[in-house]
Order: structure tokens, then C-alpha cells, then sequence
């Protein structure tokens, strides 16, 4: 990522469970009060997914909570949220969504000069000895990462 870039979260689980196969910078619409919990890093969205209804991209499972200095204007903390993309890259990811069987999940949520931004992944779920294989393969990488520190 660019500079004046701050990372508020980032979804491990998602990389662990899904293979990412393109991702979206996207904008995420946001009332006051919610734009005060994400720079307090005070949002959960260990199931957050998103879809496309009728042109736009919602955002769903994304629990931000709720403001305490904020008395009687305070916002729902499970409300959807709608996603800000290109006319263009909703109608892609809608084909890819519908025909491939993918999913879109939020992958990291920053700070990019001073507005929200979401980075969105275009998904599919992997199966149990895909994670087994990717293990494997990270763990032979660090054997030879080993064998050529001690060569040296």
C-alpha cells in the first residue's frame, strides 16, 4: 500500500479460509459516528461479507460499535453499509459473483487521506487439503530460506 496509509484492521481468517483471487479498493459510506469507531479500531468482522443488489455493493456482518460520547445520535451498529466502486467494476464483479461461484469479503479496512477505504477480495472457499497444501508449501519455503542462510 502507499504512503499515508493507516491500517485500522485486517481479516487473517479470510487469506487462512479463501483463496483471493482479485481485489477492489472501495470507498464505504459512513455515518459520523461510525467514522469515530474506526479510528478508535472498534469494528469486528470475522463473518463480513458483501453483495451486489441492484447495482450496489452492501456490505453485511460488519459490526462497528457503537460511540459513547455520542448520547442520542448514535448509529445501529449491525446496519449494512454501502460500498463506493465504479459503475464498471460492479457489473464485473456481479458476473464473476454469479456465474464462477465467488464470494467478496473484506480483507482490510485503512485510512487512505483521511477517508475509509475497504479492500475487498473476489473469493472462493478452500477445502481442507488446500489449506494442508499451502502449509506444506510454506514450510518447505522455510526450509530452504534456512538451508541457504546456513551456506552462507
Amino acid at each position: 500500500m502507499a504512503e499515508n496509509v493507516k491500517i485500522i484492521a485486517v481479516n487473517r481468517k479470510a487469506r487462512r479460509d479463501y483463496s483471493v483471487d482479485d481485489t477492489y479498493e472501495c470507498g464505504i459510506e459512513l455515518l459520523g459516528t461510525e467514522v469515530k469507531s474506526f479510528r478508535d479500531g472498534k469494528i469486528s468482522f470475522p463473518d463480513a461479507w458483501a453483495e451486489v443488489v441492484s447495482g450496489e455493493v452492501w456490505l453485511r456482518s460488519l459490526s462497528v460499535a457503537e460511540n459513547p460520547f455520542s448520547s442520542v445520535f448514535n448509529h445501529d451498529p449491525d446496519r449494512k453499509k454501502r460500498l463506493l466502486l465504479h459503475r464498471d467494476e460492479i457489473k464485473r464483479i456481479h458476473r464473476k459473483v454469479e456465474e464462477k461461484g465467488f464470494t467478496l469479503i473484506p480483507l482490510s479496512f485503512y485510512f487512505k487521506k483521511g477517508r475509509v477505504k475497504v479492500e475487498l477480495g473476489l473469493c472462493k472457499g478452500k477445502k481442507s487439503y488446500d489449506k494442508r497444501a499451502d502449509i506444506r508449501e510454506r514450510d518447505l519455503n522455510r526450509e530452504m530460506e534456512r538451508e541457504f542462510r546456513n551456506r552462507e
